[in-house]
């Protein structure tokens, strides 16, 4: 429906315009019921074609579509009551998605708080970062090794919704860049985004694969860091606030050198073991409010539909 600020504005002929008789119907109602499943089919029925953007709404048989139509009164009554619930609805989305961000920042702080220590060790004490190879496009085959590249690093896990492989007796010639089970592996390009920061740990359902260009693997030295507590590292406040990442022909980047200079302090072995219980511990508690969370959204989701179908049914 066309508000005050579509005004004077011109509609294409993919959207014929109707005018509603206001004396007999509310143009609100009308919106309304052509979001119930009823009111949807109908529009449906009288579009032929076949699915998706060939549907074309057929003009001509505009009046085979029917309304259940009560007196102006009782249909400013029903959209006043919808509007009513429909913004209590969105209150609750609105508290639901203040609760996700307000576990995000109990597990950030947490993160910074387990790992604040003081110090003048820097991450290259512990560890060197090691650089992708660049294979090239025209290599990629239908199957054989994968290859993690920038696209694929994700939160925490490595996201292979898009795959490129290198051909298996290629990969021969590119071992040092085969990767290992535990591996930390950095996007150097983008490392931080919307969602948080693009860092995983390599899980043996990722292998085998290669490291690509512009994603950085973590390499430690010794045996004075536990990869699981330097990955969470990564994870935390210490490392995103650390890094200002500059821009490469408008891709905002981090280098190798970059990470490698970071201000890394760790505590002994023991200690390192015991945060990051109590971080697995915390984040199984993260997950499960948000796996109530994500139920509770579907739920809002199906009420609107269901207050409709029940306002155009008369209950409500």
């Amino acid at each position: 429906m066309a508000s005050e600020s579509e005004d004077g504005m011109y509609g294409s002929t993919r959207f014929p315009t109707y005018r509603v008789e206001e004396k007999k119907c509310d143009p609100n109602y009308l919106l309304l019921y052509f979001r119930t499943p009823v009111g949807r089919d109908q529009l449906v029925r009288i579009s032929p074609g076949s699915a998706g953007r060939n549907r074309v709404l057929s003009l001509k048989r505009i009046p085979e579509v029917t309304i259940p139509l009560p007196p102006l009164a009782e249909q400013q009554r029903i959209v006043a009551r919808i509007d009513a619930l429909a913004a209590r609805i969105e209150e609750a989305k609105g508290l639901r998605a203040g609760a996700l961000a307000e576990v995000e920042k109990l597990k950030d702080r947490a993160l910074f708080e387990t790992m604040n220590l003081a110090g003048k060790t820097i991450i290259s004490d512990f560890a060197t970062v090691q650089s992708g190879y660049a294979f090239k496009s025209q290599w990629y085959s239908e199957g054989g090794i994968r290859l993690v590249r920038n696209a694929n690093i994700g939160h925490g896990n490595i996201d292979w919704t898009d795959v490129k492989y290198l051909p298996a007796r290629q990969a021969n010639e590119y071992e040092r860049f085969s990767l290992r089970e535990n591996d930390i592996l950095v996007s150097l390009d983008r490392p931080i985004i919307s969602t948080g920061v693009k860092v995983v740990q390599v899980q043996k359902r990722d292998l085998p694969s290669l490291l690509v260009q512009r994603v950085g693997r973590i390499l430690l030295k010794g045996n004075e860091v536990l990869p699981e507590y330097l990955f969470r590292w990564f994870q935390s406040p210490h490392f995103t606030n650390a890094i200002d990442p500059g821009r490469s022909l408008g891709v905002p980047h981090i280098s190798q050198k970059n990470i490698q200079q970071i201000s890394f302090v760790p505590p002994n072995i023991d200690e390192q073991r015991r945060i990051v219980a109590y971080l697995d511990d915390l984040q199984a508690k993260v997950d499960a409010v948000k796996r109530l969370q994500a139920d509770t959204q579907t739920e809002l989701e199906a009420l609107l539909p269901s207050l409709l179908d029940r306002a155009f049914r008369g209950e409500l």
